[in-house]
């Protein structure tokens, strides 16, 4: 079982902006062994760039056109030379310490729903 995080309020968590994304390009990172350059749409009217450490678990291929969830005010940081404006919501059944096999599932939702839709 991973370590317990710090309890938070609902005031801080109100703060993180989750909302649904359609993957519309997916392509390997050109300067990283494990990750994906995903092009999604995030409902605003262009494509936002997310760089996201999954493609040990994915080819890109297969993730056109999936909906995701991702975290849409996380400020924009450069990783490895690539601007990645968010974060994807995944799920690991093991830690990141390289102990023991990972498996690492992205969270999508249930059933479609337009670009943008908040999650709450």
């Amino acid at each position: 079982m991973p370590d317990e995080k710090p309890q938070i309020t609902f005031e801080d968590f109100a703060k993180v902006d989750l909302r649904v994304a359609t993957i519309i390009e997916a392509e390997a990172h050109p300067n990283a062994d494990k990750l994906l350059r995903l092009q999604v749409d995030d409902g605003s009217g262009k494509p936002r760039q997310v760089c996201a450490g999954i493609k040990a678990y994915y080819d890109p291929e297969t993730l056109v056109g999936k909906q995701i969830v991702i975290v849409a005010n996380l400020a924009p940081r450069t990783i490895r030379g690539e601007e990645s404006r968010g974060m994807i919501i995944a799920a690991s059944d093991a830690p990141k310490d390289g102990e023991g096999e990972r498996n690492v599932v992205v969270l999508t939702p249930m059933s479609p729903i337009d670009a943008g839709s908040v999650v709450s």
